[in-house]
């Protein structure tokens, strides 16, 4: 129970914090390229990896990569991934992963998109 109640709150506490970041960088460059995305997915990266790297404790484990990164970004989480792939020796898995992922995402959000108009 425990790891679930530690996701939770740090799932909670990495959507505020994506909200506060994505409304700041809207207020300050606009919204017509999403510059705060970018920030949001590439810091959420640099963090998952830091914190995956040095974290022991199994419940700041769960409170900080899992739950707030992991709401903060879920694309740390896909980085993180493909890191480990190709960690583990797996270049093509890493890269099949990534396209894959793009490509198909982006066939998910247009099929989404028609499905509801």
């Amino acid at each position: 129970m425990i790891p679930i109640l530690l996701v939770a709150v740090g799932g909670a506490l990495g959507a505020v914090a994506r909200y506060l970041v994505a409304t700041a960088f809207a207020q300050r460059f606009g919204v017509q390229w999403p510059w705060g995305t970018l920030f949001i997915n590439l810091s959420g990266s640099f963090l998952i990896a830091v914190l995956a790297a040095r974290l022991t404790s199994p419940n700041l484990r769960w409170f900080l990569p899992v739950g707030f990164v992991g709401a903060y970004t879920t694309f740390s989480t896909y980085e993180y991934e493909t890191m480990r792939l190709f960690q583990l020796g797996r270049p093509g898995g890493a890269i099949a992963y990534v396209a894959a992922s793009n490509l198909l995402g982006f066939g998910a959000v247009l099929a989404g998109g028609w499905v509801a108009r």
